[in-house]
């Protein structure tokens, strides 16, 4: 059995580019909301998420995965409300940014990580912009209060790397850690 330890519809969505039989059971591990390297942190989140849904599922294979936005070194997580959004994104208007995702298996009593990144790249946004969206309410449970695949696609000048990361589940560094794991995700 596979289970996707997030109640993500984006990355139920993601993953059924690799699998079509698997469950969703959110994890209850809490986050940690900072430290010095991003990746580690987002790879330490994804991993007590896997393995906290893992304890209570010996036999599966649990995937977890946690993604956060860093700009000059600052983690931006989801944002604390409209005003937290806003702030975000107004950090984020004309500038490069990152994208970590930390992926971790947890199968046969074993933890297998990966992190992935995408440099993101805003155009401008004016301050009426950025409150139109925000007003939408779609940037409220987001990391770096964005969707990529929603109404801040308006605003995202290019991206270098995996777009399938800004959405929160890198597909094809998710599937070689399987590979290299020995994990069959059709199972």
């Amino acid at each position: 059995m596979i289970i996707l330890a997030s109640g993500s519809p984006r990355r139920h969505e993601l993953l059924r580019k690799l699998c079509t039989n698997f469950v969703v059971e959110v994890s209850d591990a809490q986050e940690i909301q900072s430290a010095e390297n991003p990746a580690a942190l987002a790879v330490l989140n994804a991993v007590h998420k896997a393995q906290a849904v893992a304890a209570k599922h010996s036999d599966a294979v649990v995937i977890g995965a946690d993604t956060i936005v860093v700009l000059d070194g600052k983690i931006f997580g989801k944002p604390d409300g409209a005003s937290g959004a806003f702030e975000m994104l107004t950090q984020l208007a004309g500038r490069r940014h990152e994208v970590i995702t930390g992926v971790a298996i947890c199968a046969g009593g074993k933890t297998f990580t990966a992190a992935e990144t995408t440099e993101v790249f805003f155009g401008a946004m004016t301050a009426a912009d950025i409150r139109e969206y925000v007003a939408t309410g779609e940037p409220l449970d987001k990391s770096g209060s964005y969707a990529l695949q929603g109404g801040a696609t308006k605003f995202i000048e290019k991206i270098h790397g995996d777009w399938s990361n800004v959405v929160g589940l890198p597909v094809y560094r998710l599937r070689r850690l399987a590979q290299s794991a020995g994990i069959d995700l059709n199972q």
